[in-house]
This record gives structure tokens, sequence and C-alpha cells, in this order.
């Protein structure tokens, strides 16, 4: 009983460290890298456009979902923002808020 009680903690702590690895990935998702067209990813580029890398993934997903339902008015988001599914927009948010 004892030696499969640690069998089942190894399993669980290689998934963790696997999914762990996953998320931190640096392969973007799916259209994140659609972003970089406006979005500078250094901080050295001079724009009023803000940068998506290191920001909360709250706060990308909000804004993202104020760009979808007009909520915010934009030039060129709101058209983009309805073309991401929310599950899509999940993971761009993610990804990006790992960035530093």
């Amino acid at each position: 009983m004892g030696t499969l009680r640690a069998w089942r903690g190894v399993v669980a702590l290689v998934a963790l460290a696997g999914g762990t690895a996953l998320a931190a990935s640096p392969e973007p998702p799916a259209g994140a890298s659609s972003c970089s067209g406006c979005h500078a990813a250094s901080a050295r580029v001079d724009t009023t456009v803000p940068r998506l890398a290191g920001r909360s993934a709250a706060d990308i997903v909000a804004q993202m979902q104020a760009f979808k339902t007009g909520q915010k008015q934009s030039t060129v988001m709101d058209r983009i923002a309805k073309g991401f599914t929310d599950a899509e927009v999940q993971a761009i948010a993610d990804w990006y808020a790992q960035r530093k």
C-alpha cells in the first residue's frame, strides 16, 4: 500500500513538472505572434501602443473583452478581438503575462 502511494506521488510530481514546463513554453500560442505587429516586445521601442509582455493575464483578457463588446473604442482592436475565441484570448494573455 505504501509503495503504491509513493508511486502516485512520483507520478503527480512528474505531471506537475510537465504542466509547468508547458505553461512556460517559449512558443507563442496561435495568434500571439500577430500582436507584435503593433505591440512592441522591447522596452527600447518608443510607441504609444502598450506593451503586452509582463502585463497580467487578467488585464489583457479584460481589455480584449472590452474591445469585443464595444466598451472600449479602437481603430482596429475591436475587429481583431472579435476574431479570437475566449480560449484563444486566455492562452495569448497567459503567454504574454509570462514574458518579461
